[in-house]
């Protein structure tokens, strides 16, 4: 098998143009023509470690190589939005008007156990910088809820015949398996309508975790693990979003025999295929697969690349405006250069002082500081250009940054060692 090697260090291998589906229909919204949306949009969190259980936010120019915003830090205040003081598994979602934001997420600190948590988060954007959002406790909203011991995993999609949003999870009560439930969201998304109905009926009751829901034609393909017995991914299938899931096949889809989790699926956005991502989290890998037909996947991950570990999270399409405002609200001088690339740079001996505004550049031994030219990361709103004839033999170059709402920021760069 063969897995992402996903390290700390800022790497970044290449990044084509986006290109972005629709948004209305289901989960993976379709609202306007996949020409408007040029890119990916990447929620995520990082670790069992408090700080860890925040919401992060990575992009992508092809849905193959992402880069960490906010230098990997979280979006929001996990504190302020949950009632645990953590959050975990987050799901964004694009409205069927196509300019409001939902995501939802496990409100759950694991330290404190992993039967420890009652509820889930809401959270609400217009423009994917402000959230608004609320929190929702099983046992404070619903009536005899003793013997629920957690709620895991939500995630939310649009039912076209409800004209509702619909968010799913999973519930474990007592001795009882995890089953994944659903309800409706209200209008304001803040709250849950109804009590919870079972989504799916596992045929020999076994736990399901870990739900993720991919329209392909007129079928919904729901994604699973199962929690007990031999864990693993399977998909079962409907005509219908709310009933009826039978399995395609008894199957499992993940690509290695390690222990996975936290199924993502979407839709590439130049119609080639489907993304089938999940958490291998005892290996600390992300393993990406593709899919024509969303039964036969292929492990594609010599063609991904991160500059950070993610855990359990989900992609969404972007269109040029928001990635334009993403980077605006999370991007940084030295983050963009920290994503330098030239033959012949000794990449893990690159060092950046950011109250001096130097990079200092090491090259390989034999390498022609007169040829070498940086490269950097290419995203819309982000320019680096050199402010004089590019020749390291002569000395420092000085570099201008330029993030899109920003005032330009010069650097210093040098392929030798400050004295």
């Amino acid at each position: 098998m063969n897995y992402i090697k996903i390290t700390l260090k800022i790497t970044l291998l290449a990044f084509c143009l986006f290109t972005c589906q629709p948004a209305a229909f289901g989960q993976k919204s379709k609202h306007g023509s996949s020409s408007s949306y040029k890119g990916y949009l990447f929620v995520y969190f990082t670790g069992n470690q408090k700080n860890e259980e925040a919401i992060r936010f990575a992009i992508s120019m092809d849905g193959y190589h992402y880069f960490a915003l906010n230098h990997n830090e979280p979006i929001v205040n996990s504190s302020v939005i949950s009632e645990t003081g953590g959050v975990r598994d987050p799901h964004i979602l694009r409205c069927a008007d196509g300019k409001t934001f939902y995501m939802v997420a496990t409100d759950m600190v694991s330290a404190n156990g992993w039967n420890s948590n009652r509820g889930l988060v809401l959270l609400k954007s217009k423009d994917l910088i402000h959230w608004s959002s609320s929190h929702i406790n099983f046992q404070k909203r619903y009536p005899k809820q003793d013997s629920l011991l957690r709620v895991w995993a939500p995630q939310t999609i649009y039912d076209n015949i409800a004209k509702k949003y619909m968010v799913y999870f999973s519930l474990k009560y007592g001795s009882n398996p995890d089953k994944i439930y659903y309800a409706y969201a209200n209008n304001e998304f803040t709250d849950l309508e109804g009590e919870p109905k079972q989504l799916f009926f596992s045929p020999d009751n076994a736990a399901c975790i870990d739900g993720d829901i991919e329209q392909k034609d007129d079928k919904y393909y729901l994604f699973f693990k199962t929690e007990d017995r031999l864990p693993g991914i399977k998909i079962v299938v409907s005509k219908k979003l709310t009933s009826g899931y039978m399995l395609q096949s008894d199957q499992y889809v993940q690509q290695t025999t390690r222990p996975v989790e936290g199924a993502g699926t979407f839709k590439l956005n130049d119609g080639s295929g489907f993304i089938l991502m999940y958490d291998m989290y005892t290996s600390g890998l992300y393993q990406f697969t593709k899919s024509t037909d969303l039964k036969n996947f292929k492990i594609i991950d010599k063609e991904v690349t991160m500059n950070f570990k993610p855990r359990h999270g989900t992609v969404m399409p972007v269109t040029s405006n928001e990635i334009n405002k993403l980077i605006s609200q999370f991007m940084s001088a030295d983050a963009v250069l920290q994503t330098v690339k030239g033959k012949g740079l000794i990449e893990n001996e690159v060092v950046i002082d950011t109250a001096a505004k130097r990079l200092y550049l090491p090259l390989a031994p034999g390498t022609n500081a007169k040829l070498f030219k940086p490269g950097f990361v290419h995203f819309p709103g982000i320019s680096v250009q050199s402010a004089k004839k590019t020749d390291f033999s002569k000395g420092n170059i000085p570099y201008r940054v330029t993030i899109a709402g920003h005032k330009p920021v010069l650097y210093m760069l040098s392929t030798t060692p400050k004295s």
